[in-house]
């Protein structure tokens, strides 16, 4: 029996997300082949509105093993043959599905930086991001689950709760706190082990309501580069390269992360190092999904969790653009609510935010419970 939510979330990310027109040209690319049934719905979907639709199925098995003897010469001519690809589509949608998220631990940490910078960098960050409208979501499978600690049912039951949410009146309700975002200079944000300031003054605020990634709810926007001072402790784990990092610690001076730590001390300094604006940050978000309650550890939905804000090392949005350049956008998500050890955030000495709830009248709208 045909499961309908599949078709409804084809049907939202077709016509909301990147709103596919007439003539236009779809890439639909599936990393794992769980996801091969929602791409079939949204081939449906896309010939519905007399669209292209073009797919890409990648096996991650097989790219391990591309990428254990990987050469420069070898992935330019990779990446110059999907960028031409990538050039002819007016949209993407990219379907995550691996049955096993630590796929690549154990690939040379070269190999993963040549991959991430004459490939990732090159097709996705610039030719994609820049030139398609575009979206990303996970798929619901056994490999989810086991990450989440749930039967793959209640994560089903989970996921399309999350993914199909009214994102149109979460618009709505998200205006406020742009505009605001748009009139502060000074934030402020407190709480265990962090005390950290900073200015978003003259950076754009943004909104992202289910176009770019499925799940979404987040509002967005990037600290003046230089303006970074303080500390701040992560309460979620995060998994980057294949690495799995907890209790992770910055300093920052002038914007710059002098310090950090965590359980893999070595390996996050590793990476910061990737280039010099890896240590700054290129994205200050709140996080407003109200089904999404805990990590699971994936970066789509940990980002969106409701009470929860994102401190980002590495390229800054291009809609809230603050001018620092990076190979690497790493979205790790501190949790304020009571169960995670509360905390409270300023803007320009006013309390907006309390312990995951908002509490300016203009922005009660976006509780979780105005929200569900």
């Amino acid at each position: 029996m045909k499961d309908l939510r599949i078709q409804k979330l084809a049907h939202n990310l077709i016509h909301h997300s990147v709103k596919l027109k007439e003539n236009e040209k779809l890439l639909i690319e599936v990393i794992g082949e769980d996801g091969i049934l929602l791409a079939k719905e949204l081939m449906k979907e896309a010939y519905k509105v007399k669209a292209m639709p073009f797919f890409n199925i990648i096996n991650q098995s097989l790219l391990k093993d591309m990428l254990q003897g990987l050469t420069e010469e070898q992935i330019q001519l990779l990446a110059k043959q999907d960028v031409s690809r990538m050039q002819d589509m007016d949209a993407y949608i990219g379907i995550r599905a691996s049955s096993n998220v630590s796929e690549f631990a154990g690939v040379k940490d070269e190999k993963l930086k040549l991959y991430h910078e004459f490939y990732t960098v090159p097709v996705h960050f610039v030719e994609r991001v820049k030139h398609t409208k575009w979206c990303i979501l996970r798929y619901p499978n056994d490999s989810m689950a086991q990450m989440s600690k749930m039967s793959l049912e209640d994560f089903e039951d989970f996921y399309f709760k999350v993914c199909n949410l009214d994102y149109a009146k979460m618009d709505k309700a998200a205006q406020n706190l742009v505009e605001l975002m748009n009139q502060t200079d000074k934030v402020h944000i407190v709480g265990p082990g962090t005390d950290l300031t900073f200015s978003i003054k003259g950076i754009a605020a943004e909104k992202y309501m289910g176009t770019f990634n499925i799940p979404d709810g987040e509002v967005a926007s990037s600290p003046v580069k230089n303006s970074v001072n303080g500390y701040l402790t992560y309460n979620t784990q995060t998994t980057y390269q294949g690495i799995t990092f907890s209790d992770v610690r910055f300093e920052f001076e002038n914007g710059k992360i002098v310090k950090a730590t965590s359980n893999h001390t070595k390996e996050l300094n590793q990476i910061l190092d990737t280039d010099e604006g890896a240590r700054y940050i290129g994205e200050f978000a709140f996080g407003l999904n109200p089904y999404v309650e805990k990590p699971i550890g994936d970066t789509l939905f940990d980002e969106k969790i409701k009470g929860s804000f994102h401190f980002t090392p590495g390229d800054a949005l291009e809609e809230s653009d603050n001018g620092n350049r990076s190979s690497i956008h790493w979205d790790i998500v501190n949790i304020q609510t009571p169960e995670f050890g509360g905390g409270e955030i300023w803007f320009d000495d006013v309390l907006v935010r309390k312990d995951g709830l908002f509490v300016l009248e203009n922005l009660l709208e976006l509780n979780p419970e105005n929200l569900v």
